[in-house]
């Protein structure tokens, strides 16, 4: 790893974000940068502390790869225009979908599916049409640990597994969290100023609801995933937990609707306890709720047929499925 962790005890929020401000005012000069903005709290304190150093030299974009929650992209747009950061919405959905096709295999779906198109493909193209030579991206010390130890390959982790991204890309890649857990980016975030609503928002991958989709992502089955992520975010997401989400199986199980034998699709429900990702257990929802999210899961996405919950700590288990 390219820098050491700075652990919570010893963050100083306020010099933090006066040095990291300083050092990328440093790295970009008079030059044009772009922030890859997801709406999770990693890329928006990346996004204001570039935007604290740069101004309008500073192009944020959002990715819309098809792959986000429902109406991510608008939400997000509100948020930081209200910040006095404008965001340009990108549609490459296509592509990304393109790029998915008939993949299943987890490591390859992030490599194939998610990395070569964003960095490769879209934000390659982005670079060269602004001009600009700087990516600002929110990696932080959890992403590179994973992706060093071989866990998961993290999307945006490069230089730390020996990936020098303007060889690879054409533009070089700055990450100024990339000494932070996630409780630290939370407690810079608060220190920004960033509205409750991002800076204690509960993580959610690169990949986006591609790693929450077992066997082929298709824009039918993200759609089934989407739909059953919505209820549980709305049935659980107030119950303080780390993280909670869905995740949609592969193969088909059998069911009843109407009285007669249906095979439909199987809808994994997670819910975690956790401070940084490195370890979690599940959280402990009463059984009531529970039942209420298979309720609503069967009753409003007809395709789905089954839900269960998740009981295994990490490790061995893991808090997303792909």
């Amino acid at each position: 790893m390219s820098a050491s962790e700075i652990i919570l005890e010893k963050l100083d929020a306020g010099r933090f974000i006066v040095e990291q401000v300083a050092a990328i005012r440093k790295a970009v000069g008079d030059a044009i940068a772009i922030s890859a903005l997801s709406g999770g709290v990693d890329s928006a304190v990346v996004t204001l502390l570039a935007h604290r150093a740069m101004g309008d030299r500073l192009k944020t974009y959002f990715i819309e790869n098809g792959l986000m929650r429902e109406g991510e992209a608008s939400q997000i747009v509100r948020i930081f225009e209200a910040l006095g950061v404008p965001v340009a919405v990108v549609d490459a959905s296509d592509k990304f979908f393109a790029a998915l096709k008939g993949v299943t295999e987890p490591e390859e779906k992030r490599e194939k599916g998610i990395t070569q198109v964003f960095y490769k493909d879209v934000f390659a193209g982005l670079v060269r049409a602004s001009g600009a030579t700087v990516l600002l991206q929110g990696t932080n010390y959890t992403d590179v640990e994973e992706t060093a130890a071989g866990v998961k390959r993290q999307h945006n982790v490069f230089e730390q597994i020996g990936i020098d991204p303007k060889a690879a890309f054409g533009y070089q890649v700055l990450e100024p969290i990339v000494q932070l857990r996630k409780p630290a980016v939370r407690a810079v975030a608060r220190a920004l100023g960033l509205p409750r609503e991002i800076a204690e928002r509960p993580p959610f991958p690169g990949p986006a609801l591609a790693a929450r989709v077992i066997g082929e992502v298709t824009r039918e089955r993200v759609a089934i995933v989407r739909r059953a992520t919505l209820i549980v975010e709305e049935e659980l997401g107030h119950r303080g937990a780390f993280q909670v989400l869905a995740v949609l199986h592969e193969d088909p199980v059998t069911g009843v609707r109407g009285g007669r034998r249906a095979f439909g699709q199987q809808v994994e429900v997670r819910c975690w306890d956790s401070a940084d990702a490195v370890t979690a257990t599940p959280t402990n929802i009463p059984f009531h709720l529970l039942c209420r999210v298979a309720e609503r899961i069967t009753s409003e996405i007809p395709e789905v047929v089954s839900v269960t919950y998740n009981i295994t700590s990490k490790p061995p288990s893991c808090i997303e499925a792909v």
